[in-house]
């Protein structure tokens, strides 16, 4: 008896879970995009992509003013050590290892604000992408759509469910509905010039 009993628990625990499973299961739609694909055709790519090169072009510049600058006055030294005396050469020596670190400071800081700056300049293609990405989703009545860029966590996945061209297409008509605003992403000052010695 206590087997049955056993047989019939176990029986009517089964039915319970596959009618609440029943009751609860929906289908559940997922895709997923590629967001490279996506930020290379968002809305004012260009533009953004001008923006920062042209800055970044600058910064370089600054940089290798700061290394001839560094270079002069390390060759000038090295050409005037022989006749210094020990005391005018630590001085020397003491100057130009001062200078060299306040232009690795300087670069530093640089490369820091150069970072930040294409962050800046990403953001309002990122809004516009994952806005984009969000109308997919809601109206294709998606619970879920993921990244599937090469560093995904998804390992395989059906390509019907890629929903990337979707994405692309809607920016697309965002793109032709929407002017490309460069000065929305005005230039920051992003360095300083060197010191002078």
């Amino acid at each position: 008896m206590r087997t049955t009993i056993r047989v019939a628990v176990s029986a009517l625990s089964l039915l319970l879970i596959g009618s609440a499973l029943q009751a609860q299961v929906a289908p559940v739609k997922i895709g997923y995009v590629n967001t490279e694909a996506l930020m290379a055709t968002a809305p004012g790519r260009a533009a953004a992509e001008s923006l920062y090169n042209k800055e970044v072009v600058a910064f370089q510049k600054l940089q290798a003013t700061w290394a001839d600058s560094l270079k002069k006055q390390f060759d000038a030294y090295q050409k005037a050590e022989p006749t210094l005396t020990a005391a005018k050469k630590a001085s020397e020596q003491e100057r130009i290892t001062k200078l060299q670190t306040d232009l690795n400071n300087l670069n530093t800081l640089g490369e820091q604000k150069i970072r930040q700056r294409e962050n800046e300049v990403l953001a309002p293609l990122m809004e516009v992408v994952r806005a984009a990405i969000e109308e997919i989703r809601s109206e294709g009545g998606y619970a879920m759509i993921f990244s599937g860029d090469q560093n995904s966590p998804i390992v395989a996945a059906d390509k019907n469910l890629d929903l990337t061209d979707r994405v692309v297409a809607r920016l697309k008509t965002k793109a032709a509905t929407t002017p490309a605003n460069p000065s929305a992403m005005s230039p920051s000052a992003v360095v300083k010039k060197p010191p002078t010695q």
